[in-house]
């Protein structure tokens, strides 16, 4: 539970009992039940601010911390009654479930670095009784195989009470710990591609422990602890160990019961009987082959219940698609000649009745194989289903009108967005599990028009901004105990902090980040060329996924002079300028302003070729992409005339030859990538082109036509078949489509500019900061008319065809002529 003060979920996620991780069902344990709200944080104990505490990290005296292990903590106290609210902040290192009285309470810590990192306060109250009280924490520490997101000291956990009552529980020498043998990590065998998120799982129910966080246990080797030294908060005088404590500012995930599948093909028994919800029986010395089809993609801990089958096997596969023979993914529906590869779990059956089992992390598939192969007794597959995870948006935003296929786009747009979407933004669930900036920019601008939600862009933001090392820069993606560098990625964290200072009324974290923007851009001037167009920058400078950019990276000359990172450069000191102006430096307006003047005059001199009317990708004219030139139109760079001019030619260009468009010969281009597109997006805006925004979205209808239920990374052969920095058709239809922008920071006026060629039709409804902007489109053979309902205490400008029309609060009714 995150930062609430009691734990108020209606689902819960697993504990350990009979043998096995288990569900602790709540009220309607067989319902759709919903998360709710946390209540507010309570303030930390004083005593507790920038001080180290009285509690200790402790850990297994015979294990040593950097060794992959699970391991169980528990302490008995005992209470003459129950008290009103027992607060108690919590962590460990890796990840940690906590149980009281065999119930479960709450999980993390969520991920941040050793001098960020986490802890959560629970009420522990609801949980506790009169006489002896168990409280029961299992951590987990998977060493080399833990993911890539995942940073780390050693295993430890940690327990502090808020208070002198709360005191009792603090962890220390009365607590008492143990190694869980039953279970390990295995490894990474079966993704077939660039993986960095956490291993596969073995649980050996045999020898798992079944009363480990009973009243009474019949283990015989529990240990006292390791002290590792007092807990630390940030700030304090001096710290024992490497974790630097602040609080988890995020609310508790979401869990929620969903179903795991339906089986599309089995073999090696008859019938699947009533499997998943009901019962299938795997006769002794038999191997049996179960393909599940969840039908949409899903992030989410799934859970099997068997009975009987000592010693028997269950190998668990998890994928976003089946496989062809070529090892191509081809329609998503298509099971037929199909073969399942990825991240396979591992069982082993102890026999008993009603055992219950599932990985301590989540997991992510459309298609699911259970592959069983039993011993000397049959094995029961009782039933099997799921618990959805993902961070708790809502979607407040909603879209209908005649766009086609218009609810579709949207609902795998937002499917998309919400499973990479955890404790952190991810780029890919499935795949990695990190938090690049280039991807978060994109995602927190759709959480924000879609949810309203900010925290997680605040999350984000302030991780990416403890990444800053020595030189200046950010790193590209935070947490990560791997670094790794793209430069262009530190000029989008600019950027995202500029997208947050407008749609977000919190002035407060833009004042006390944007210092830290300077030492960034300082690091992009050192490396500025006399013309004013940048240097050779190092590292990975990574643009776009496209065949003419090896690796991913811009063409650039010996010398550096790259068109397009010059242009991110420019994008990233016009936001930063704009920041500057309302709350920090004059001199640095200047300066920035100064730095674009120059990189402008020297790409237009520089770059731009008036044969083929078109920016190429540096001064030697060698090379040329579509990205250079959406960049140049969406800043402004190119001159106004030429702007439509510029995104006609690169939009009728083709990839295998020179064309003529418009009497002017373009060079062969590649085509950018669903991820740049979402600056094509920007670049018809601004040249006047929104109307042709939806003659864009061909290449996500033609991934539905393929069977995606969320959107890929790249055009096939993708890789990740869940990448939210293609979801950006849901920020555009709000924006683009039906106009609605912040007009100033804080989005405390609004601006509304819709581009409703070809529709009829269309309502929209979005957050914001004060209510819900709620606008109806309706066309006639005059023109159109927009009924407009804004906030409480907001105006705003409805444009259009050139002209500004005032908005006030409340509702009203625009008449939009013909154009």
């Amino acid at each position: 539970m995150r930062n609430a003060p009691k734990a108020v979920r209606l689902s819960t996620r697993f504990s350990r009992k009979s043998g096995s991780i288990i569900l602790l069902l709540c009220a309607m344990a067989c319902m759709r039940v919903e998360l709710l709200r946390a209540e507010p944080t309570p303030a930390l104990n004083r005593t507790l601010i920038a001080s180290q505490w009285p509690a200790f990290w402790i850990a297994s005296p015979s294990v040593p911390g950097t060794v992959q292990g699970v391991f169980e903590f528990r302490r008995e106290v005992e209470l003459t009654s129950i008290p009103s609210r027992f607060l108690v902040h919590l962590s460990a290192d890796n990840r940690y479930i906590l149980r009281v009285n065999g119930q479960y309470v709450a999980e993390g810590p969520a991920r941040g670095d050793l001098f960020h990192w986490r802890f959560e306060t629970v009420d522990l109250a609801p949980y506790l009784h009169p006489g002896k009280n168990v409280l029961a924490a299992m951590v987990w520490n998977f060493s080399s195989l833990s993911p890539v997101a995942q940073m780390s000291d050693r295993t430890g956990f940690l327990l502090q009470g808020d208070g002198v009552v709360e005191a009792m529980v603090n962890t220390g020498a009365e607590w008492r710990v143990r190694r869980e043998s039953g279970h390990s990590a295995l490894g990474h065998a079966g993704a077939n591609g660039y993986y960095a998120a956490g291993p596969a799982e073995k649980i050996d129910e045999r020898v798992v422990d079944s009363d480990w966080d009973q009243e009474q246990s019949h283990a015989k080797d529990w240990q006292a602890p390791m002290l590792l030294g007092h807990a630390s908060a940030r700030e304090a005088r001096d710290a024992s160990n490497q974790w630097e404590l602040t609080a988890d500012a995020l609310p508790p995930m979401e869990h929620r019961l969903a179903d795991v599948g339906r089986v599309v093909r089995l073999t090696g028994v008859a019938d699947a009987g009533g499997f998943p919800s009901g019962a299938v029986t795997i006769p002794a010395h038999t191997h049996a082959v179960l393909l599940l089809d969840h039908r949409v993609l899903q992030t989410a801990y799934p859970e099997l219940t068997t009975s009987g089958g000592r010693d028997a096997s269950i190998r668990i596969t998890y994928a976003e698609a089946l496989y062809d023979a070529k090892g191509l993914k081809g329609n998503r529906n298509e099971i037929t000649g199909r073969h399942i590869e990825g991240i396979t779990d591992e069982w082993i059956a102890a026999g008993k009745t009603g055992e219950k089992a599932a990985p301590l992390w989540w997991r992510t598939w459309r298609y699911l194989q259970l592959e069983i192969t039993t011993q000397d007794q049959a094995l029961t597959l009782d039933s099997m289903r799921a618990w959805f995870t993902a961070y708790p948006f809502k979607a407040r935003a909603s879209i209908e009108g005649d766009i086609p296929r218009l609810q579709q786009i949207w609902d795998t747009g937002w499917r998309t967005a919400r499973l990479d979407a955890h404790e952190t933004y991810m780029d890919a669930p499935y795949w990695e599990q990190l938090q690049y900036v280039g991807d978060t920019r994109i995602q927190a601008l759709i959480s924000y028009v879609v949810s309203g939600d900010s925290r997680l862009a605040q999350q984000a933001i302030t991780n990416i901004d403890d990444s800053r090392v020595p030189e200046g820069i950010t790193q590209s993606r935070y947490p990560s105990s791997l670094p790794q560098f793209i430069p262009p990625f530190s000029l989008y964290w600019v950027n995202m902090l500029h997208d947050y200072w407008m749609y977000v009324d919190d002035p407060a974290l833009v004042r006390t980040t944007l210092p830290h923007t300077r030492p960034v851009l300082d690091w992009f001037m050192d490396r500025l060329r006399p013309d004013g167009l940048l240097g050779k920058l190092g590292w990975w400078e990574f643009a776009d996924w496209t065949a003419n950019y090896a690796n991913g990276e811009p063409p650039q000359d010996a010398d550096g002079g790259s068109t397009l990172l010059t242009l991110q450069f420019i994008a990233a000191l016009r936001d930063a300028a704009q920041m500057e102006d309302a709350f920090g430096s004059a001199e640095r307006v200047k300066e920035y302003e100064a730095l674009i003047r120059k990189a402008t005059e020297a790409l237009n001199r520089e770059s731009w070729d008036a044969a083929y009317g078109l920016y190429a990708d540096t001064p030697a004219k060698s090379a040329w992409s579509q990205e250079s030139n959406v960049l140049a139109v969406m800043l402004g760079v190119a001159p106004k005339p030429q702007r439509a001019l510029i995104l006609r030619r690169i939009l009728a260009a083709r990839p295998d030859a020179a064309t003529v468009v418009e009497g002017v010969t373009v060079p062969a281009l590649s085509p950018m990538s669903y991820y740049f597109r979402f600056y094509l997006s920007r670049a018809l805006e601004e040249a006047g082109m929104g109307d042709a925004y939806l003659s864009q979205l061909g290449p996500w209808y033609g991934m539905l036509d393929l069977g995606l239920s969320t959107w890929a990374e790249t055009p096939e052969p993708t890789r990740s078949d869940c990448h939210a920095w293609s979801a950006s058709p849901n920020y555009d239809l709000l924006t683009i489509v039906a106009g609605v922008h912040p007009a100033s920071a804080g989005f405390k006026t609004v601006l509304i500019e819709p581009h409703l060629q070809g529709l009829h039709r269309l309502d929209v409804s979005m957050p914001h900061p004060k209510g819900m902007i709620q606008i109806r489109y309706r066309s006639s053979g005059l023109g159109w008319t927009a009924a407009v309902s804004l906030p409480d205490g907001v105006t705003g400008t409805l444009r259009w065809d050139g002209q500004n029309m005032p908005l006030h609060a409340g509702s009203q009714t625009v008449t939009l002529p013909a154009r």
